[in-house]
């Protein structure tokens, strides 16, 4: 009698609380073991956690956990009740893993891919209660980011955020399964969305891609978008499970070869953020380039330490290039093409005159160049290799037809760098064959030995232009006060390859200050003197002379001098 009861009053339960469907972000996907090896306290096995955050008990039977390839239904009635977690893993992993906390075995467990991956968590009556898309950068760590760690969310109030509400366990067993995260803390969303950008899937759709979770019934409304060219927007659809991109329906087909200017405006993320903000992008219908189209335009292939290789491409054509459908490799000791690489496998459009970088550490390239655009720099998880000494690029389409290829070598530096390492190999004209050495010179010192994302030091249109050196202002007074400080020698050439010299003298002849020596020189540039001499003291006031001498390879050279004041400086 007792039994039945008890058996009567868990199937009133269950009843009760399937009576009370689950709403998104109720039940999240909490953490997630996506490497276990050669972790410090916890089993060999992967596992994903889930936490309840509402305040209503869930039945799991007939819910669904999926990846990006296989979806599993629970079999197993277990109530998770508020502020609960349970742990879901493989019938092999279920016994081990109990010891840490409740733990659903599941025969097909969607195991979670250790680089990256999509998971969802869907209800009996298949509504989408969280998705996840998983990266490694998540782990912010990169040693624990190799294994034996997990993943953990940060704030559950914060369920959209993304990467920024995840982190590296921080619990000495690599993880907290079926116990609170590691790593919980308040982690407040007060950021808006950013719009990435926007392509057209065909001619009568343009899908906008955002930084993170928006708010779905704002991003629905259509009036919230308004494209060039009289344009009408006929419909606006967040797109599922991230709800992080918005498909617009056109009223008419985009047109080839056209560039279209998109307006976007009280755009809001899940917690509210961005109401007042307003975007803009372009788009474009996307062809297959042709041979020439994109040009390699800029290689380092010897960068510094800690640093990391990258390629650098020119859409040099009048339309717009999908490089979804673009790939680079290197070229075998047989001279096969070999080690392809995708460059993204989502649409990112390179515009015409747009440049687009390529590397396997977008934040090494950031943190060692200046990079005037980071959205140009596409990440990919290994590059072909690119010897320091000499070697091959080529660039194809998904057809696998060639687009460009060069075979550089180490020895196509300026012959008066005698360093290599970090500076990187631009092209000169984007018109000239790329096999051309002569088209290829030293990325200039005044630009840091690099210029990815934006046109380069070396860079020349072949116009005729006079060679000059100027400096101002005529008087200067390095005393930090925000007005004169510092002299700028300002240069401008009619073709690069040249180097220079620079040295400032006193009215008596004496060399004070060797500023250059040997620095190589773009078409256009500046180098700037403080007012301090070789032993960095400060000098006295009077008239210097700025001797600058310019030379290259091929014999030409140029000299200039020029007079400037250093003016007393305030006490």
């Amino acid at each position: 009698m007792k039994n039945t009861l008890l058996c009567m009053l868990t199937l009133a339960c269950t009843s009760h609380m399937q009576a009370q469907p689950a709403t998104r972000y109720d039940v999240l996907i909490h953490e997630i073991m996506t490497n276990p090896s050669s972790s410090p306290g916890l089993p060999n096995f992967k596992y994903i956690e889930l936490f309840n955050a509402s305040r209503n008990a869930y039945n799991l039977y007939g819910w669904q956990i999926a990846n990006g390839k296989s979806t599993t239904v629970i079999k197993a009635h277990f109530i998770l009740q508020p502020d609960s977690f349970v742990v879901l893993c493989s019938t092999s992993a279920a016994t081990a893993l109990s010891l840490f906390g409740a733990t659903i075995g599941i025969s097909g467990f969607p195991s979670p891919a250790i680089n990256g991956d999509m998971l969802l968590l869907r209800s009996a009556d298949e509504k989408l209660i969280h998705a996840v898309a998983y990266s490694k950068s998540w782990y912010g760590n990169e040693l624990k980011s190799n294994g034996g760690w997990s993943l953990e969310m940060t704030d559950p109030q914060n369920p959209c955020s993304g990467g920024s509400n995840w982190k590296a366990a921080t619990d000495a067993r690599g993880g907290t399964p079926g116990t609170p995260n590691s790593v919980a803390g308040d982690n407040k969303d007060e950021t808006a969305p950013q719009l990435l950008g926007a392509h057209a899937t065909d001619s009568m759709h343009i899908v906008l891609v955002f930084d993170e979770t928006l708010d779905s019934l704002q991003a629905s409304v259509k009036e919230n978008y308004i494209c060039s060219d009289g344009m009408v927007i006929e419909l606006a659809e967040p797109g599922a499970p991230l709800f992080n991109t918005v498909r617009l329906k056109l009223s008419a087909p985009l047109l080839k070869e056209k560039i279209y200017n998109l307006h976007v405006r009280k755009i809001v993320d899940c917690s509210g953020n961005g109401a007042g903000n307003e975007f803009s992008a372009k788009a474009g219908l996307a062809q297959m380039p042709g041979a020439s189209d994109i040009v390699i335009n800029e290689i380092l292939f010897n960068p510094p330490a800690d640093g990391a290789d990258y390629i650098e491409l020119y859409n040099r054509s009048d339309h717009v290039i999908n490089a979804k459908i673009l790939y680079i490799a290197n070229r075998n000791s047989a001279g096969a093409t070999s080690s392809i690489k995708q460059l993204n496998d989502e649409d990112v459009l390179i515009f015409p005159s747009d440049f687009i970088v390529v590397t396997d550490n977008a934040a090494a390239v950031k943190q060692q160049y200046l990079v005037k655009d980071p959205g140009a720099v596409i990440e990919i998880t290994t590059m072909p290799s690119y010897p320091n000494a000499s070697g091959a690029v080529v660039l194809l389409n998904a057809m696998g037809e060639v687009l460009d290829e060069l075979r550089y070598n180490e020895n196509w530096h300026l012959g008066l760098v005698t360093n290599y390492k970090g500076v990187a190999l631009e092209r000169i004209a984007y018109d000239q064959p790329t096999q051309d050495k002569n088209n290829w010179h030293s990325a200039a010192a005044s630009a840091g030995y690099g210029t990815p994302t934006y046109q380069n030091s070396q860079f020349s249109v072949h116009e005729q232009l006079r060679g000059e050196v100027n400096i101002s202002p005529g008087v200067f007074s390095p005393d930090n006060d925000g007005h004169d400080d510092f002299l700028t020698i300002a240069y401008q050439f009619p073709e690069p390859g040249y180097v220079c010299n620079i040295t400032l003298f006193d009215v008596r002849g004496r060399s004070v200050r060797y500023l250059v020596r040997n620095g190589i020189c773009g078409t256009k540039g500046y180098f700037r003197w403080d007012g301090l001499d070789e032993k960095n003291r400060q000098t006295g006031m009077g008239i210097y002379i700025v001797l600058t001498e310019v030379y290259n390879l091929k014999g030409k050279t140029k000299r200039f001098k020029q007079a400037v004041t250093l003016a007393k400086l305030r006490q």
